[in-house]
């Protein structure tokens, strides 16, 4: 029916914008875990501080680098974000490939939009 299609239609588009908006998450991300590590990793301590030091370069004491448990985490947060674009861009693609001209159309207007926005 009209309203069928209308819906999938909407459905497509909206999947689309979603994969866009997953894109750009990522790439913030992306973006953040590479600002978490430091410039130079001389800059940074990477072994357990002497005796009597205070311990500040370390995550909860653990001789684990601040900047490593930071970047871990956005990169757990990355991976979690690609999962999803990949399970979205495979949903439109098998949308797509019904070779529905208006699923095609949504599918192009989704992706447009989401880009835009």
């Amino acid at each position: 029916s009209r309203a069928g299609m209308a819906l999938s239609v909407l459905v497509i588009l909206l999947l689309s914008m979603l994969y866009e908006a997953v894109k750009m998450g990522k790439a913030t991300l992306l973006r953040r875990a590479l600002l978490a590590l430091p410039r130079s990793l001389s800059q940074d301590p990477l072994a357990e501080p002497e005796e009597g030091g205070t311990g500040t370069g370390t995550a909860q004491g653990r001789g684990i680098p601040i900047f490593f448990h930071r970047w871990f985490w956005y990169h757990v947060g990355q991976t979690l974000f690609h999962v999803v674009q990949v399970v979205l861009g495979y949903m439109v693609m098998l949308a797509v490939m019904s070779y529905n001209a208006w699923i095609f159309l949504g599918a192009i207007a989704g992706s447009t939009l989401g880009y835009f926005l």
